[in-house]
């Protein structure tokens, strides 16, 4: 009887905030600002106390402000967003995800005495069309794919635990075109994140993306022609541009995933890309460190604690009111401060390859638990990922926040003390041989850390750990 009354309100809810959003947007090219308050209420409605009086009206001040970076940037997705789009992302990923998932999972935090992530990461397969240099994917070749049932069972058992929002990767995601699609239709309340490198983007593809209103991607890119064809070969930086346009072109919404290297940092980041980028209708993305995985990796990569630094000063300056250019970028590796360090095995979230082997973190290829035989909850519950759940964070300096990139010996303690195998498809790589690779990097990086730590105006999180989290005490 509770669970039908459940599944009725839950319905409701969403009818309810989906006539919010209806109305929003068939004003907002009339009035953007009144557009804006009424989203801001419908977040009150729904959200409540779980955010003070003095934030939503901060909400609306800026949201409403018309020289705002944020009204610009936002103004810039609704001009391009089809609306089908924009109402599937705001329903899956504002109300499924951000309100009612969330909620869940902090509930079910403290019922399993595990971490329960906010995203699955899975790799529909480890095929891939192109072999950029110091990656890993491109070496598995065709070897392993998740079945559309293994997928479906990750998505099934994962919203069972209020996960809403699933990231694709491989190998090459799209390889797997039409498994994709149909397990996006069949879970139409879950929003879905591909990181794609762009290569099999075509229109009639687009054209049942924009029918289905759940899917948004995230592109692979590195700079200029020059700097992104040196690592992802000759031709790959204009398909990039046609995918984009193509994906402008029908509304659906998309971002970048820029991996930052020794070589390219200076490319990815000047102020000529970050406009290039939003002209082609790219207004967020990710940027992430270059890891040495696997045994072909090319340590050289990684950059310099100079580099770093740039990294850390220059991202928080795009995203600051100084800055023009309507982008928000996100640092997988140096915005630890507010996700309180490492969101790994399961934290946030967790990674399943196309093995199905259960991974704590997408660079961490080491593993005792696998989708085929164990569900989502048992593999939260493992040896590894507990080892995580316990460990976190694993740095008190959320600059340093890796256990394989800056505190490797502590990757190098779980793998060893949970019996965990390696998960590399191609050419399986010890711990030893991962972490060696670190060692000298994270002795670097760590002066320049705790320097920039010491300084920086930290903003202070309410948990440190989800094991010392009480229902009382509500979270970020």
């Amino acid at each position: 009887m509770n669970t039908s009354l459940d599944n009725l309100t839950h319905k409701m809810q969403r009818a309810a905030l989906g006539k919010i959003v209806d109305v929003a947007l068939s004003r907002a090219e009339q009035d953007r600002e009144k557009t804006m308050n009424q989203l801001v209420d419908a977040a009150k409605q729904f959200y409540g106390s779980g955010f003070s009086d003095e934030t939503y009206e901060n909400a609306k001040k800026v949201l409403t402000d018309p020289d705002s970076k944020w009204t610009k940037l936002i103004n810039c997705v609704l001009d391009q967003t089809d609306p089908h789009v924009a109402r599937t992302t705001a329903l899956n990923l504002g109300y499924e995800a951000f309100f009612r998932g969330t909620k869940m999972i902090r509930e079910n935090r403290v019922k399993y005495q595990c971490n329960i992530p906010w995203l699955i990461l899975f790799d529909p397969t480890s095929a891939c069309n192109m072999h950029c240099v110091g990656c890993w994917a491109g070496e598995y070749g065709h070897k392993n794919n998740l079945s559309f049932e293994d997928m479906d069972k990750i998505v099934t058992q994962g919203k069972e635990l209020g996960v809403y929002l699933y990231m694709l990767t491989g190998g090459e995601p799209l390889v797997r075109k039409k498994d994709v699609l149909k397990l996006a239709e069949k879970h139409n309340d879950v929003q879905f994140a591909i990181y794609t490198n762009s290569t099999l983007i075509d229109e009639p593809f687009c054209e049942e993306v924009q029918r289905l209103g759940n899917i948004a991607f995230m592109l692979s890119i590195e700079g200029t022609p020059e700097t992104n064809d040196a690592r992802r070969g000759e031709g790959h930086y204009a398909a990039v541009m046609h995918a984009m346009d193509l994906l402008k072109k029908y509304g659906i919404i998309f971002g970048t995933s820029i991996c930052y290297t020794r070589q390219n940092i200076e490319a990815v980041t000047n102020d000529a890309f970050m406009r290039l980028l939003c002209e082609k209708g790219a207004h967020f993305g990710f940027y992430f460190h270059y890891m040495p995985v696997g045994n072909e990796a090319a340590p050289e990569l990684m950059p310099t604690p100079e580099q770093r630094k740039y990294m850390i000063d220059r991202i928080r300056y795009l995203r600051s009111s100084e800055c023009d250019i309507p982008f928000y970028p996100m640092d997988f590796q140096n915005d630890g401060e507010f996700v309180g360090g490492c969101i790994a095995g399961g934290r946030n979230y967790f990674h399943i390859n196309s093995a199905g082997d259960a991974e704590p973190c997408v660079f961490i290829h080491y593993s005792n638990a696998n989708i085929h035989d164990q569900s989502i909850l048992e593999i939260l519950h493992s040896p590894l990922f507990m080892a995580y759940h316990n460990g976190q964070p694993f740095n008190k300096n959320h600059l340093r926040p890796c256990p394989m990139l800056e505190n490797p010996e502590l990757l190098e303690k779980m793998v060893h003390e949970t019996g965990a195998h390696s998960t590399d498809l191609q050419s399986p790589e010890s711990v030893e041989h991962l972490c060696e690779k670190c060692k000298a990097y994270a002795a670097d990086w760590q002066p320049t850390a705790d320097e920039v730590w010491s300084h920086h105006k930290v903003r202070e999180s309410r948990y440190e750990n989800y094991k010392d989290w009480k229902p009382s005490q509500p979270l970020d």
